[in-house]
């Protein structure tokens, strides 16, 4: 066995090892949402003696599911809209306008990311409590507009740079105006970024349990994140329900990612390069 087929056998090992560290714990929930709160205290690691999906519909009943999931739907559907709009747009103007002010709002915004969000946590939500804007969904909304800009015009800035200047010329020689040259000649063509901005940002938001827990107060307006954690009291814990609950919240989620996977790595690239 030659050296570099050696080699080839420790990486795969290796690779496959650090694989099953990362799945075993999604693999532990999987199994315990099908047995119930003594059988995991007893063993948490064995199989159940029979697979009944009773703790999904429970779960389902105690989370009200449906209602959960239409709110998380909403909140993600209309945070991630404004960011890919707003950040859009905004990336476009600091490329094409050369003014000096551009600059310094880029780089404020950039660094703003290394900002954490539990530094301006409490007086965030003082101030908004104050302006009597908590327990509403459009309030979190527009928090996520602001967390999630700085990152995503970042994204579209590097990516708005590779496109040639000469295609919107064209358009304007059309007659097309500035407007709608961004929007049918530009915006087009940042599909790809766009996509990862999507997948990602989708990611987080879906979820997210710290914002919304300090937001979304009534039980009405809770996301599925907010639901789960209401399995878990102050002494007690129902850990079929709540493994049975994880399973519910996040398997859209993880199906939408891995549908749309291959174009997150692709994007990254494509924006930073350029």
């Amino acid at each position: 066995m030659s050296k570099k087929v050696y080699k080839d056998y420790i990486k795969f090992f290796i690779v496959l090892l650090i694989s099953l560290l990362y799945i075993l714990p999604f693999i532990a929930v999987i199994i315990n949402s099908f047995k119930t709160t003594n059988d995991i205290m007893a063993n948490p690691l064995s199989l159940p003696t029979k697979f009944s999906i009773s703790n999904y519909i429970k779960a389902a009943e105690k989370m009200t599911y449906l209602r959960g999931f239409l709110n998380t739907l909403i909140i993600t559907f209309f945070s991630i809209g404004g960011i890919v709009v707003f950040s859009a747009m905004t990336a476009y103007l600091f490329v094409r306008k050369k003014w000096k002010l551009n600059r310094l709002v880029f780089s404020l915004m950039i660094a703003s990311m290394i900002i954490p969000f539990q530094a301006i946590m409490i007086p965030l939500v003082k101030i908004y409590g104050t302006l009597n804007l908590l327990n509403n969904m459009w309030t979190l909304i527009y928090m996520y507009w602001g967390f999630g800009a700085a990152f995503a015009v970042f994204m579209y800035h590097g990516f708005i740079k590779g496109i040639p200047y000469e295609l919107e010329e064209a358009a304007y020689v059309e007659g097309a105006t500035e407007f709608q040259t961004f929007w049918k000649v530009v915006f087009p063509l940042l599909k790809p970024v766009t996509t990862t901005i999507v997948i990602l940002d989708g990611l987080w938001i879906w979820n997210d349990f710290l914002l919304p827990s300090l937001i979304l107060i009534s039980a009405e307006k809770r996301t599925l994140q907010l639901s789960t954690f209401y399995f878990y009291g102050t002494y007690t814990a129902d850990y079929g329900l709540a493994m049975a609950a994880l399973i519910l919240t996040i398997t859209p989620i993880i199906v939408v990612y891995l549908i749309l996977q291959k174009n997150i790595i692709n994007g990254i690239l494509k924006g930073a390069i350029k």
